[in-house]
């Protein structure tokens, strides 16, 4: 028997760890439920005017009235869509006597411009529908902004209003999200939907659960062969 003591309180730690794994994901899944009902909840409702709406609710659809400043443009990150590197075309949209608000209008191909007539009423009066994006820090691997070729990889309204000579920027960004139906070949392509982060943690939680069961018949087989053994012995 003594020598199944230190294998089963070995066995038993790593056996609670596991189950306490799992038991971790299960609170995690419904906490990701929660969440994709609540993004659920705010697609169905209508996009409220900025103005009205709470800013610290980042699900909800919104809509902003300004002039789009096709002049003052940006690119932000690195994506490669049907074989073409591309990134995100910002642009800025004034607001009359509101804060500039920068705008993500979606990917283009490298080399891809913006000009008057390629965004929605680009230097007129316009409508855009999207949701609220809060500011970006970079970190300690965060590639470095390329501000003389106005490309950013951090999607930083004050850092990216320095690169484009506009301070004032308001501090959260506008995705702008694509019509229905978006039009074949549209560039810049928005954004169809709101993210929606993924949800896996019930197979997580199984894994955990799996592995704690696994361990537990694997010792189970071999305390009995030991306690056989040491029966033969005597």
């Amino acid at each position: 028997m003594r020598r199944l003591l230190g294998p089963g309180l070995m066995s038993l730690a790593m056996f609670a760890t596991l189950m306490g794994l799992g038991v971790w994901q299960l609170h995690r899944l419904a906490w990701k439920q929660a969440l994709l009902a609540e993004i659920d909840a705010a697609v169905a409702r209508p996009p409220a005017p900025l103005a009205a709406v709470d800013r610290s609710d980042p699900f909800q659809r919104v809509t902003v009235a300004g002039r789009l400043r096709t002049d003052l443009t940006a690119r932000y990150g690195a994506e490669v869509r049907d074989g073409r590197m591309g990134a995100q075309v910002l642009a800025v949209l004034e607001r009359g006597a509101s804060s500039p608000l920068l705008v993500d209008l979606g990917w283009a191909p490298e080399g891809w411009l913006l000009t008057p007539g390629s965004a929605p009423a680009g230097g007129a009066e316009t409508s855009l529908t999207g949701f609220l994006r809060p500011p970006e820090h970079p970190g300690w691997l965060s590639p470095r902004d390329d501000a003389p070729g106005r490309h950013v990889y951090t999607l930083d309204p004050a850092a990216i209003g320095a690169v484009l000579g506009l301070p004032g920027l308001a501090p959260y960004t506008l995705v702008v999200l694509a019509p229905e139906p978006l039009p074949a070949g549209a560039v810049p392509q928005p954004a169809l939907a709101m993210p929606r982060p993924p949800n896996d943690h019930l197979s997580y939680a199984l894994t955990w659960f799996g592995l704690a069961t696994v361990l537990a018949v694997v010792f189970a087989l071999w305390a009995r062969k030991t306690l056989t053994q040491e029966g033969q012995d005597r």
